[in-house]
């Protein structure tokens, strides 16, 4: 059986922090970080990784196409 893995890249500098994409992942993999970028911004991060599953739902969501999600198939 294979179960699929998910990861989400950032663009930490394109990111405005509205933390739109937090509230729709049902995982609670996407946290804010401490760290700001070059305009100020907090910026969105993967807080809880091994969770991600992949489900796009913060790239959909995202207003400013900061979040690129990937799935990978791993078996078990």
């Amino acid at each position: 059986m294979a179960k699929v893995k998910g990861a989400i890249v950032v663009d930490t500098q394109t990111c405005k922090g509205c933390e739109v994409c937090i509230p729709v992942c049902p995982d609670d993999v996407i946290g804010m970080s401490a760290d700001v970028n070059r305009k100020g911004y907090h910026y969105a991060y993967m807080k809880n990784p091994e969770a991600c599953t992949g489900c796009t739902n913060c790239g959909i969501v995202c207003p400013d196409r900061a979040i690129s999600v990937y799935r990978v198939k791993v078996s078990v």
